[in-house]
């Protein structure tokens, strides 16, 4: 299958650098992704309240007012951790609507629900879970965080109600489906913690057990995985992905 959006460290964009300290860690890695990378590390074993930026600084072998040459503090760091975690799913919605073909309806969600899946087994250090944690939801952070959030929640509920069969949408509502199917594919941050690997074959069983809860049939969730690969391989020939 071709590789979809990862919200990998190396897209983030970096700044100039200045001379650091020689750390634990031999890195070639531009000095701002070396600090999102050890701070993702840093906030998903101790939390947000429990790092500080000199650990982060001593993590990334710098001194610490080199760390505030390219973040203003902590909590600049976790919101550009946030986004990753998010950002890149809800970017694709736009052209996974657009794009997917009107006979098969049930492609679009399949299709979001596997990449978003991917996204979240392949985004550095589990970042998906520090959305989870209280310090951090509890901070202006998250609050400046949560419409994308919520943006790409309406996407999966939007995309759900497509398709939701008659019987389903009698007991459930538009905001209860849109819950359901992210919490679905956010099972993804449960397995990593686990220190278990996400298959590609456990991203594919997420989306289509999101189908599954929409009430659609088996022969249109096969059809639609088969769609969902050919927009895949449209969308890697094109760059999209």
């Amino acid at each position: 299958m071709p590789t979809v959006l990862t919200r990998q460290l190396s897209n983030v964009p970096t700044g100039p650098g200045r001379p650091r300290h020689t750390g634990s860690r031999s890195t070639q890695q531009p000095a701002r992704e070396e600090i999102l990378d050890h701070a993702a590390r840093l906030f998903a074993e101790r939390g947000f309240s429990g790092t500080s930026t000199r650990e982060i600084a001593e993590a990334c072998g710098i001194r610490q007012a080199s760390l505030y040459y390219h973040f203003a503090g902590k909590p600049g760091i976790l919101a550009e951790l946030l986004e990753l975690s998010v950002r890149p799913s809800l970017e694709k919605v736009e052209t996974i609507e657009r794009e997917c073909p009107t006979e098969v309806p049930e492609a679009a969600l399949y299709l979001l629900a596997l990449i978003d899946a991917h996204t979240l087994a392949t985004v550095p250090h589990n970042i998906g879970k520090l959305y989870r944690m209280p310090d951090v939801r509890s901070s202006e952070v998250f609050e400046e965080f949560e419409p994308a959030l919520q943006a790409l929640t309406a996407a999966y509920g939007r995309l759900g109600a497509t398709v939701v069969s008659g019987s389903v949408a009698a007991i459930v509502n538009l905001d209860q489906l849109a819950g359901l199917l992210i919490q679905v594919v956010e099972v993804v941050i449960r397995i990593r913690s686990r220190g278990e690997e996400v298959t590609r074959a456990d991203a594919r069983a997420i989306a289509a057990t999101c189908l599954r809860i929409c009430g659609v049939p088996e022969e249109r969730i096969a059809r639609s995985a088969v769609t969902a690969d050919d927009l895949l391989l449209r969308f890697a020939e094109e760059g999209q992905t």
